[in-house]
C-alpha cells in the first residue's frame, strides 16, 4: 500500500488542481498539490530506508490491475519495486515538492496557478510511472508521459511565440528517440514473445550470438535492440544529435527546468539503460556505442557552455554534459556509478536552476549575465548557495578520497572508473571527461562571476529593483544545498562502496569482478596522477575564469569584439541547428508551401471549391432569382409555357418543322 501511495499521490493532485482549480482558487491549488507532494517526498524516503537499506522490500512487484490480455499477450500494470526504483522515488518526489514549494513563490504573479501545478504534478506521476514499470509497455507508458508534460510545461506561457516552438522543438525531436524505442520494444515482443522485464532478462542469453537477416546483413539480435533502446534514451536525455531540443526548453518556467533537468524527463534515459543493463551486458557492442556517445555529449556540451549567456542556457550545457558522464558510466559497465552521479547532480543541478531562477526574479525576469555582475550585495542568499551548487557541479574535495562536495565524489568515481576498465573506449571516455571537467569548471565558475561578482552592467532601473527571494523560495534552496554537500560523502559506501552489492541487490546488472570491482582495486593501488588529474584541471578552470572575468575583463571582451571563428562556432553551438535546418526543416517547409500552394491552391481549391463547386454555386444562385415567392409571377410562367407547348405542337402539326 506504501508504494500505491507514493505514486498515486501527485496523480491526485494533478487531478485536484486540474479539475477543480477554478473552485479551489489559487492558493487551495498550490497548497493540496504541495502538501500532496511533500507527503510523497517523506514516504519516498521511508520507502527507500525499507527497501535499499533495510532490504526488507516486496518480494515481488505489487500488482495493480491486469492491463492487456489479448490472445497470447498480457500485461499488468504492476510496480516494480527495488532499489533502484526507489532510489529513484528519492530523485523525483525530493525536487518535485522542493520545485512544487519553490514555484508558489515564483509564480505568485502568473493568472494560471492551477494549471501550472497540475502540470507539475501530473509531470511527477508520469515519471513515477516509469521508474516502477515492470515492463517495456508501461516503461514506454510513463515515457511517452512525461514527453506530454513536458510539452504542456515547456510551452505553459503559450501566448510567448519562443516558447510554443520550444515545447514544438522538444515533442518533435522527442518523436524520433522515441520512435526507435518503439521499434526496440517491437523487437523485444517479437524476439522474446513478452515484455515482462523478467522474462527477457532470464531469456537473454540464450540469443547471444544469434542473428537476423536484414537487407544484406546478419546483424547481432541483442546489439540491434539494444541500440533501438539507447536510440530512445538518447532523445530523452538529450544526446548529442538528439540534444537540440534541451537548451530550447529553457523558455519554460524556471521551476519547470529544474524539474526536467534534475529529477524527471532527462534523467529518463539515464534509468533505462541501467534498467536494461541485464541486455546491455549481453551486447558489449552496444555498451561501447553508449561509451562514445556519452563521452562526446560531455565533451560537447561542455564546450558550447563556455561561451553562453544566458544564466539559464549555460546550466542547460552543464546537464547535457553531466548526463554524458552517466552514459559513458553505464557504457563501461559501472552502472551503480551512473546512478550514484544521477543521484547527487538532482541536488545541486535543482540547485543551480532554481538558484538562477532566483537570480531572475530578483531582477525583473532579466537572463543574459552581461547585464548582471555585483549581485552577492542584493541577493546575498541566492548567491552563497548558487556558489555551493557550483562548488558540488566542479567536483571540490580531497584527491584520492571520498570526502568532498556530492559532486566530487560522483564524478570522479566516474572517471577513474573510465581508466581502470583500460578499453580503448574507456581511456578515449577517461579523455573527454577530464577536459569537460576542465571546461565545467571554467563555465560554472564564469557564471558565478559574472552574476555575483565584479562591477554591475544591469541597468539603473532593473539594478534598483533588485532584491533577494522570499523564504518560500530560498527554503528548498537551503534543503538541496545540504545535499549538494553532503549526498555524495554520506551515500558513497551503498552506491559504489563496499555495501554495494547488498545495497543493489540484483536490481541493476552487477558481477563480482566486473567493472564496480576494477574501481575498487583501482581505488587502492592506480597511479596518483589520475586521482589529480580532475582536481588539478577543476582548479585549472577556476582560475581561468577568475583570471579573465575578474582580473582581466578586457580578454573575453576582445574575443567577442573579435568575433573569431572559435567563438563563433562554439556561440553557434556547433551550428548543429542549422545543420538540421538545411537537412530537415527547411526542405519540409519548402515540401509543405509545394503541397500547399499547388496541391492544395492549385489542385483541390482550383479544381474544387474554387472549380466546379464555385461554378455550380455561382450559377444556383442566379437561377434562384427567378424565384420571387410570388403565386402570380409563377402563374404567369406557367400559362407561357403552356402556351409555348401549345404552339410548339401546331406548328409541328402544321408542318411548320
Amino acid at each position: 500500500m506504501l508504494y500505491k501511495i507514493i505514486v498515486f499521490l501527485p496523480l491526485i493532485g494533478a487531478l485536484l488542481a486540474g479539475l477543480f482549480g477554478r473552485r479551489l482558487g489559487d492558493r487551495g491549488s498550490m497548497l493540496i498539490t504541495s502538501t500532496l507532494m511533500v507527503i510523497a517526498a517523506i514516504l519516498s524516503v521511508i520507502a527507500f530506508y525499507i527497501v535499499a537499506i533495510a532490504g526488507n522490500g516486496p518480494q515481488n512487484a505489487v500488482t495493480i490491475m491486469r492491463w492487456f490480455d489479448i490472445g497470447s499477450f498480457e500485461a499488468d500494470w504492476a510496480l516494480r519495486i527495488d532499489t533502484l526504483s526507489v532510489v529513484m522515488f528519492v530523485v523525483v518526489n525530493g525536487v518535485s515538492s522542493l520545485v512544487h514549494i519553490y514555484s508558489i513563490g515564483y509564480m505568485d504573479h502568473d493568472p494560471h496557478k492551477p494549471r501550472f501545478f497540475a502540470y507539475l504534478s501530473l509531470f511527477t506521476f508520469a515519471m513515477l510511472m516509469l521508474v516502477t514499470s515492470d515492463n517495456f509497455l508501461q516503461l514506454f507508458f510513463g515515457w511517452e508521459g512525461v514527453g506530454v508534460a513536458s510539452y504542456l510545461l515547456i510551452g505553459f506561457w503559450y501566448k510567448k511565440p519562443s516558447a510554443c516552438a520550444a515545447a514544438i522543438k522538444a515533442f518533435i525531436v522527442n518523436r524520433v528517440g522515441d520512435f526507435g524505442f518503439a521499434l526496440g520494444i517491437f523487437g523485444i515482443y517479437m524476439v522474446f514473445g513478452s515484455v515482462e522485464f523478467d522474462v527477457v532478462f532470464a531469456a537473454a542469453p540464450e540469443m547471444v550470438g544469434k542473428t537476423f537477416h536484414f537487407l544484406s546483413w546478419d546483424v547481432d539480435i541483442l546489439t540491434t535492440l539494444c541500440l533501438l533502446l539507447f536510440v530512445g534514451a538518447m532523445g530523452k536525455s538529450a544526446q548529442f544529435i538528439l540534444h537540440t531540443w534541451l537548451p530550447d526548453a529553457m523558455e519554460g518556467p524556471t521551476p519547470v527546468s529544474a524539474l526536467i533537468h534534475a529529477a524527471t524527463m532527462v534523467t529518463a534515459g539515464v534509468f533505462l539503460v541501467c534498467r536494461t543493463s541485464y541486455l546491455f551486458e549481453l551486447a558489449p557492442d552496444a555498451l561501447a556505442v553508449v561509451t562514445v556517445v556519452g563521452a562526446f555529449t560531455a565533451f560537447f556540451a561542455a564546450t558550447v557552455g563556455l561561451v553562453q549567456n544566458d544564466i539559464k542556457r549555460v546550466i542547460a550545457y552543464s546537464t547535457c554534459s553531466q548526463l554524458g558522464y552517466m552514459f559513458f558510466a553505464a557504457g563501461i559497465g559501472l552502472y551503480e556509478a551512473a546512478m550514484f552521479h544521477l543521484f547527487t547532480h538532482a541536488f545541486f543541478k535543482a540547485l543551480l536552476f532554481l538558484g538562477a531562477g532566483s537570480v531572475i526574479h530578483g531582477m525583473s525576469d532579466e537572463q543574459d549575465m552581461r547585464h548582471m555582475g555585483g549581485l552577492f550585495k542584493y541577493l546575498p542568499w541566492t548567491g552563497t548557495l548558487m556558489i555551493i551548487g557550483t562548488l558540488a557541479i566542479t567536483g571540490v574535495g580531497i584527491p584520492h578520497s571520498y570526502w568532498g562536495f556530492a559532486g566530487f565524489v560522483s564524478k570522479d568515481a566516474i572517471i577513474e572508473g573510465a581508466f581502470a576498465v583500460n578499453t580503448s573506449t574507456s581511456d578515449f571516455a577517461f579523455w573527454m571527461g577530464v577536459t569537460a571537467a576542465a571546461m565545467t569548471s571554467f563555465y560554472s565558475w564564469r557564471l558565478i562571476f559574472l552574476t555575483f561578482f565584479g562591477e554591475s552592467r544591469a541597468k539603473p532601473e532593473v539594478l534598483s529593483h533588485a532584491h533577494e527571494s522570499g523564504w518560500v523560495m530560498l527554503v528548498p534552496l537551503i534543503i538541496l544545498s545540504f545535499g549538494a554537500v553532503f549526498a555524495g560523502m554520506v551515500f558513497q559506501p551503498q552506491f559504489i562502496g563496499d555495501h554495494a552489492h547488498d545495497f543493489w541487490r540484483d536490481a541493476i546488472y552487477t558481477v563480482e569482478h566486473g567493472a564496480l570491482h576494477q574501481l575498487h582495486e583501482f581505488h587502492k593501488n592506480g597511479p596518483g596522477w589520475v586521482f589529480y588529474a580532475p582536481f588539478i584541471v577543476m582548479i585549472g578552470g577556476l582560475t581561468w575564469a577568475y583570471l579573465w572575468y575578474l582580473k582581466w575583463p578586457h580578454i573575453p571582451a576582445s574575443i567577442v569584439a573579435n568575433n573569431g571563428l572559435l567563438y563563433r562556432f562554439l556561440l553557434n553551438k556547433w551550428y548543429i541547428d542549422e545543420i538540421y535546418d538545411f537537412l530537415f526543416v527547411n526542405p519540409a517547409k519548402s515540401l509543405g508551401r509545394f503541397l500547399w500552394k499547388k496541391g492544395d491552391g492549385w489542385l483541390i481549391d482550383g479544381f474544387g471549391p474554387d472549380g466546379i463547386a464555385s461554378t455550380v454555386m455561382a450559377t444556383t444562385k442566379r437561377i434562384v432569382q427567378f424565384q420571387s415567392g410570388y403565386l402570380f409571377h409563377y402563374a404567369f410562367a406557367m400559362l407561357i409555357g403552356i402556351a409555348l407547348l401549345v404552339s410548339f405542337y401546331y406548328a409541328k402539326t402544321l408542318g411548320a418543322f
